[in-house]
């Protein structure tokens, strides 16, 4: 875990000490990640928004490998992944460019697809992640 940002914040909850590492978001009151205890939690999207799922799928992707590898882990280590898409007819494209990404069997995540309004015309995926620090 030597690769993991210095954002760490040190929690004294009941007399407990919790030190918890957060990469806050260019979005007001979130963070892109957080991890405490060995685990890691991220979101991913496109933050540039691209033309077409596969696009927007891709960029989330790549979002998503930089924010694992700022909190010390990698796609190799999830272990829970949730997608969020805006329309359900694009699962498919978008289970295509997943698969090319997360490679052979062992770094399978479980893994669900949901379709939801996320909020606006123009994003199309969010991915939301639970992995492993390594």
């Amino acid at each position: 875990m030597s690769g993991v940002a210095k954002n760490l914040e040190r929690i004294n909850l009941k007399g407990c000490t919790l030190n918890i590492n957060r990469v806050h978001s260019r979005a007001r009151g979130r963070c892109d990640a957080v991890s405490f205890n060995g685990l890691a939690f991220v979101v991913a999207y496109d933050p540039d928004a691209a033309d077409g799922i596969k696009s927007q799928t891709l960029n989330s992707l790549f979002f998503l490998d930089a924010k694992l590898a700022e909190v010390g882990s990698g796609k190799e280590a999830l272990l829970q992944t949730t997608v969020y898409l805006s329309d359900m007819t694009m699962k498919a494209e978008m289970d295509e460019v997943w698969c090319e990404w997360i490679g052979p069997r062992d770094n399978w995540p479980q893994r669900a697809c949901v379709g939801a309004d996320l909020g606006d015309d123009v994003t199309l995926i969010e991915i939301v992640v639970i992995a492993a620090q390594i």
